[in-house]
C-alpha cells in the first residue's frame, strides 16, 4: 500500500496514557459501504498489541481476519492461528506464559462513545491476542475485558463503521472477502 500523504488510507488510533505508541492496521474488505482499502490506527500502550502488529514476535496481526462483527456492538479480530474466534496466542514474553496472559490492569473504562480497543476474552485471566473495536459504548464491559486504547480519529473511525457494516446479528460477516489485516505496524514517533 503506497503511504504518500495523497494516498494514505483513512487511519483508526486510540488514545491511552503517557508512553503511547501508534500501531496502523491496512484493512481490505468487500461490503455494503464500499469495497476498499483503508488503514486504521490507535494510539495504545501494550507491549504484547505492539508485538503483534509489528510482527517482531516471528508471529502476529497480518493477515489475519475480523472474524466477529456485530453491528451496534464490535469488530473482533486477532485470531491469527484459527481466523475463527477459538485461537490466536500473546506475544512471547516473560509473563506470557501459553496461550493466555493475566487481565493487566482495568485502569480505563470503555469510552463514553464508539471507538474502545480493548482485549477479547473467555473470562478473567485468559487473554490472548484478540482484541475488539466497539461501535458503540459498551460500559456493561468495563471490569471484564482490558480497554487499552481507543480508535484516534474520525477518518479512522469511517474505516470502523464501513467494516462494522459487513457483519451481522450472529457476527457473521455477510461478505466473501472479510475484513482483512492485509498489513499492519507501528508508526514512528511524531
Amino acid at each position: 500500500m503506497a503511504t504518500t500523504e495523497e494516498s494514505m488510507p483513512p487511519r483508526l488510533r486510540p488514545q491511552v496514557g503517557p508512553d503511547v505508541i501508534y500501531p496502523w492496521f491496512d484493512m481490505a474488505w468487500q461490503g455494503p459501504v464500499l469495497d476498499a482499502n483503508g488503514r486504521v490506527t490507535k494510539e495504545i500502550k501494550a507491549l504484547n498489541f505492539k508485538m503483534l502488529c509489528t510482527g517482531e514476535a516471528g508471529f502476529g496481526y497480518k493477515g489475519s481476519k475480523f472474524h466477529r462483527v456485530i453491528p451496534q456492538f464490535m469488530l473482533q479480530g486477532g485470531d491469527f492461528t484459527r481466523g475463527n474466534g477459538t485461537g490466536g496466542k500473546p506475544a512471547p514474553f516473560k509473563e506470557n506464559i501459553g496461550e493466555k496472559f493475566a487481565d493487566e490492569n482495568f485502569k480505563f473504562s470503555h469510552s463514553k462513545e464508539a471507538g474502545s480497543l480493548a482485549m477479547a476474552n473467555s473470562g478473567q485471566h485468559t487473554n490472548g491476542s484478540q482484541f475488539y473495536i466497539t461501535t458503540i459504548y459498551t460500559g456493561w464491559l468495563d471490569g471484564k475485558h482490558v480497554v487499552f486504547g481507543k480508535v484516534r480519529d474520525q477518518a479512522s473511525m469511517m474505516v470502523v463503521k464501513a467494516i462494522e457494516a459487513t457483519g451481522s446479528n450472529t457476527g457473521k460477516v455477510q461478505y466473501e472477502r472479510p475484513p482483512t489485516i492485509v498489513d499492519c505496524g507501528v508508526e514512528p514517533e511524531y
